[in-house]
């Protein structure tokens, strides 16, 4: 029987040794991002997870969550997940946003908060996965309860299942950072 590692059934991808129906995500990528990240070369084997994953994170990043809570949702399922290049890229983002050392280490670290707000995100995301989205009325109301609304905990979900997808394909392809 035949034994090959992940690392080396997935090609990180060029434009030119893409499949044609991934190269305009691929270009779009690069374009924004100033590069093309090695998981988008990767996930570009799959035109349709890749432009599936781009145009749910685009829709994530325009839901009613501020942007700092949104990276709390994407850094927890990404610390969980132990998706490496993912931790990386979001930290690079919560810089970006101005988030200080503190809590960017507690979330790499899946440890608490500082800051509470930001805290129950987690917990609620954390709450998600561990319920399969059965969250108990006292976990959705303690959620709730700091300023967050019912939209609010459907955002976080959609923040989940896109990054869940990120996180699981880009550790199967074994992306680099």
């Amino acid at each position: 029987m035949l034994s090959i590692v992940g690392a080396a059934v997935f090609t990180e991808h060029t434009l030119q040794s893409a499949p044609p129906a991934s190269r305009r995500a691929m270009e779009a990528t690069t374009k924004r991002l100033g590069r093309l990240p090695s998981a988008v070369a990767r996930l570009a084997e799959s035109p349709h997870l890749l432009e599936g994953f781009l145009k749910l994170s685009a829709a994530f990043e325009s839901t009613t969550l501020d942007p700092v809570a949104r990276e709390v949702v994407v850094m927890t399922v990404a610390a969980r997940n132990e998706c490496h290049v993912c931790v990386a890229m979001h930290t690079g983002k919560l810089r970006t946003l101005g988030a200080d050392e503190e809590l960017i280490a507690a979330l790499s670290g899946q440890r608490a908060l500082p800051d509470e707000r930001l805290e129950a995100v987690r917990r609620f995301t954390l709450e998600v996965f561990r319920t399969s989205g059965a969250v108990g009325d006292t976990e959705l109301r303690a959620f709730m309860a700091h300023g967050f609304t019912a939209r609010n905990a459907l955002e976080v979900v959609m923040g989940i299942g896109t990054y869940t997808m990120s996180t699981f394909a880009n550790r199967l392809t074994r992306a680099a950072l």
